[in-house]
Order: structure tokens, then sequence, then C-alpha cells
């Protein structure tokens, strides 16, 4: 939309929302394209920059927490989550996705929107702190009932800050965000740390979780001063609500596929197994979850811009998911090929149980790296439906596995999981792709490079530490093999593959001064 054309000041039109006065920024000017390319590389890079401090402070809180706490304070943190985490499902009726892939919204919409978040915290609050009782009573732990009662705060509290943390993705104001997320994580896990240290056992995991949402609610309100208006209920916040609704009963059915053997577990065979599989699994999805999360908080307000655009939303597509693969995958590799000396190192003897897990689920990990990426695309182009009907075929053959798996306890319960992902792996891509213009050869040349690296590099790697681990210790032998594995991947991608240009090319954006004004040049 031209400059001379702005919408008038009740709308909020894919723009920039000023904290002051409601303002509306217009990105469709002569250099939008290149303007939006600029500022989604840099945003992806504040992004990926917090995100990845986010990993290192987690890693060093793990570190700690591995050593002052046991498996069992840890399985009844994850019997409690696994509750607490289905509720959060619905805690924003997917009303946040709906913020950002509008491409309009008045304020009225977004009042609404905020009123809307409020009662769902207040009514999950209530709802799962009264089933605390039924918890310990599953379970057969009565410890569980006031440590559910506690976690339940997080759905009110959270509730606070939803919409404002969506208008700062929607107006592209990563650096925010990823501000927040920092500060709430490092308070978090000062206190978890403190709390363990004291003997507080479980308790000091429960109160992390619980601090980290008052942080992230105060800073919200400070980066976004935006106060709501009276609800004003319209047709349009009917449309809203269908889509987050659609996309909460995604997560639902995928959330249930992706946590039933945490739940089998539990049940069957107690806490000090599930803490062991919780470790496994958290150290096998980290660098996975991180990487994907900081990539779609970018790309999906992107793509969501580019919903007019075909052409460019699907370039755009393409390189993130490419982009994202590049990092994931050796990340993915190395951690089955160093299990033993990751865990070791991340957790401490005591938790040896956790490496044959760690490296069972690397299959269902390198899946979720090449996979999740279809789902930015299905959302920003309003496809959610076909989502849905994804994880509904999704979620009982994973289900099915892991339960079949869950007579040979952790162990059992990880190849089931890699299995189906395994097998699924094809007939979703080839489902989630159909008519969005992304071809088969485009999968595949996203794919390719970084596989055949990841492969080759993987290879060096294993062979490097057959060589050295009966001769040096856990950490050398993981800092040498990682060098090797590093150098290997890198120099094959970026020189034999010829990719170098690539990536030159997003730094150029990244660290290239913006001689315009986004806005009023």
């Amino acid at each position: 939309m031209p400059e001379s054309n702005r919408p008038s000041d009740d709308t909020i039109a894919a723009a920039n929302l000023s904290q002051q006065d409601e303002t509306v920024r217009d990105f469709s000017g002569a250099n939008a394209p290149d303007d939006l390319k600029r500022q989604s590389v840099r945003g992806g890079a504040a992004t990926v920059l917090s995100r990845g401090a986010g990993m290192a402070l987690q890693i060093g809180t793990t570190l700690i927490l591995a050593r002052l706490l046991s498996p069992t304070d840890y399985g009844l943190q994850a019997m409690v989550l696994t509750l607490v985490n289905l509720c959060s499902l619905f805690q924003d009726a997917g009303l946040s996705a709906a913020t950002v892939q509008r491409q309009t919204l008045t304020k009225d919409e977004v009042s609404t929107i905020f009123w809307i978040n409020i009662a769902l915290g207040a009514f999950l609050t209530l709802t799962t702190a009264a089933m605390g009782p039924f918890l310990a009573a599953f379970y057969k732990d009565p410890r569980l009932l006031w440590l559910t009662v506690a976690s339940a705060s997080v759905f009110f509290i959270n509730s606070l800050n939803f919409q404002h943390r969506s208008m700062l993705n929607r107006t592209m104001r990563y650096t925010a965000n990823a501000k927040i997320d920092i500060l709430s994580a490092t308070i978090g896990s000062v206190i978890a740390i403190v709390m363990a240290a004291l003997g507080c056992g479980y308790w000091s995991l429960i109160c992390q979780n619980i601090s980290l949402s008052v942080v992230q609610t105060i800073a919200a309100w400070f980066a976004m001063r935006w106060v709501p208006g009276k609800p004003r209920w319209t047709s349009e916040i009917r449309s809203l609500l269908r889509f987050g609704g659609t996309v909460s009963l995604n997560s639902f059915v995928v959330y249930i596929a992706y946590n039933a053997e945490k739940v089998l577990l539990g049940r069957y065979w107690g806490a000090a197994p599930l803490g062991l599989y919780g470790r496994g699994y958290q150290l096998a999805n980290l660098p996975v979850q991180q990487v994907t999360d900081s990539f779609g908080a970018v790309a999906f307000p992107t793509l969501s811009r580019l919903q007019g655009e075909p052409k460019r939303l699907l370039r755009a597509y393409l390189k993130a998911h490419s982009l994202l693969v590049t990092i994931t995958v050796p990340a993915v590799i190395a951690c089955a090929i160093f299990a033993d000396e990751v865990v070791r190192i991340m957790l401490g003897l005591k938790w040896s149980g956790a490496i044959p897990i760690l490296r069972l689920l690397s299959p269902a990990m390198l899946v979720f790296a090449l996979m999740n990426p279809m789902s930015w695309l299905l959302r920003a182009t309003g496809r959610v439906r076909r989502s849905l009907n994804i994880a509904f075929f999704l979620a009982p053959v994973v289900i099915l596995a892991v339960f079949v798996g869950v007579h040979y306890g952790p162990n059992g319960v990880a190849i089931g999981y890699s299995t189906a992902m395994l097998l699924l792996f094809v007939p979703l891509i080839a489902w989630a792709k159909r008519g969005t213009g992304v071809t088969a050869l485009d999968y595949w040349d996203c794919i390719k490079r970084p596989l055949l690296a990841g492969v080759a590099g993987g290879i060096v790697a294993g062979t490097f530490k057959l060589a050295l681990m009966n001769s040096l210790p856990p950490f050398a032998v993981f800092a040498m093999g990682l060098t090797a594995f590093g150098a290997v991947y890198a120099g094959l991608l970026l020189f034999v593959m010829g990719q170098k240009s690539v990536y030159s090319d997003l730094l150029s954006h990244l660290f290239r001064k913006n001689s315009e004004v986004l806005a009023g040049n």
C-alpha cells in the first residue's frame, strides 16, 4: 500500500503499531521487498542470537541443576508439565497466530482478543488446579496435588501478556521479544538454582516456570505500551476464533501424539524412568526446538505479509526452510554420535541411562527438523484445516508405536517414537506441500546439501571418536570430534556445494546500513 493511501486511525494493517499514538507504518513502498527482506534477516538474527543465548543459559542451568536434583525430581515435574502443557494449548485459543496472520485488524478487535485471553486464562487456572487430586491419584503420588495447584497459576499470568507479545511479533519488533525471553530465562534460572542449592528439590523447577511467566508479563507491558479498550463482538472476531480454534485443535492433537509416551512411562514405570527419558528427550530436542522456534518467530510473520505475492512468498519460505535445515541437521547428527559425551558433560554420571535414549530419539528429531517448517507455510497461507488433518493422521500412528514400545521401558519408547516418525515422513511432506507451489524438486533442493554434508561430517566424526575414545577424556573427545565434524560439514557445504554466496548475501543484509527510513522517508 503506497504511503499516500494510509488506512484510517482505527486500522492496524500489516504494519507497525506505534507505542504512543498507534500510527501505521507502511512496508509496501518502492523499496518494500528489500526493506522487508533486510528487516526479516535482522529480526531473524536478533531472534536466533537471543535463542542461542537462551539455549546456552538453559545448558548452563541444566549442568548445575542436574547435579543438585535427582531423576525423581525431574520426573515429578514432567508429570505435572504434561498436564499443564496440554492445557496451555488452549490458553490463547490460537488468537496469537491469528493476530499475526491477519492482514488487517482494528483496535476494537485487538482489545476484544485481549479480554478473551484473560477469560481463558482464568478458566484454565481454575480447571487445572481442580485436576490436582485426579493427577495425584492417577500417578499414585500425593506430592503432585500442590505441585499442580501452583503450576496452574501460569495460565492467568500468561494471559496478561499474549496480546502484547503478539503485537510485537506482528509489528516485527523481534529484538524487543528477544530481550524479554533472555531476561525472563535468566531470572528463572537464577531462582531455580538458588532454590535447588537450598534443598527445595522439585519445587525449584516449578518456581522457575512461574517466575518465567511473571517476568515475561511485566516486560511485555513495558515493551508494548498498549492499554486494551472495551471488548466489542464483531463478525471478524468469529472469523479469528475459527482460525485460532483450528490452530489450537491442531496443536492439541500433535501434543497428544508427541507426549503420550511420557504419560505412559510415568503411569507404568514411575517418576525415575520418566525423569531419565525426559532429560534424554530434552537433550535430543533442544537444538531442533530452539532453532525452529527462533526461525518460526520471524518466518511466520514475514510469510503472512507476503500472502498476496505467491512467488515472493515461495522464495522466502524455501530460503528459510533451507537455512533452518542447515543449522539443525548437523546438531542432530552430532548429538547421535556424541551421545555418551553429551550426557556425561551435561548431566553427569548418574544420568548414564539417558545415553541410549538420546541416541535412539535422534532419527525422530531429524524428521522434526526436516518437516516442521512446513507448518509456517500452511499457517501463513491460511491452510490450517490441512494442518489439522495431518495431525489427525499422525497422532494414532505415533501413539500406537509408543504404546508398543512402553512395554520395554524408556528405550523401547524411544525406538517406537523414531520408527513412527521415519515411516510418516515422506507421506506427510507430500500431503503438506500439495497445492502450495512447493514441488518435490524444490523440497529436495532445500534439504539435500545439509543432509549430504551432515552424513559426511558424521562419518568423519564417528571415525575420529572411535580412534580416540579410549585414550582421551570425554570432553576432549567431544571437543576434537565436534571440531572435525564442523570443519568437514562447513567445507563441503560452503565450498564444494557452492553455498558460500548464499550466506554472504544473508550477512550483507544483516550488516548493511539502512540508508532509508521504513516509514516517512
